[in-house]
């Protein structure tokens, strides 16, 4: 599994866990519905700037984010 794939896993995990929809989610973040898809299944090479609208409308901290057996 590359980073992409990580950070997409990560991020839907976390979608999840909140109930959010790709879409609730998507609009939080200020990213199209269908980038949040491609994100999500490890297709695109976000910027950190998008990331850190993804982690912040995740309503989580950097350290939380990364804290995860994806990244160990």
């Amino acid at each position: 599994m590359d980073i992409k794939q990580k950070v997409g896993h990560r991020i839907k995990e976390l979608r999840l866990q909140l109930g959010l929809s790709q879409e609730a989610l998507a609009n939080k973040a200020e990213v199209d519905r269908t980038y949040m898809t491609d994100v999500e299944n490890g297709r695109r090479n976000i910027s950190v700037e998008v990331l850190e609208r993804i982690i912040n409308a995740l309503d989580i901290n950097y350290s939380d984010f990364f804290n995860s057996i994806e990244f160990k």
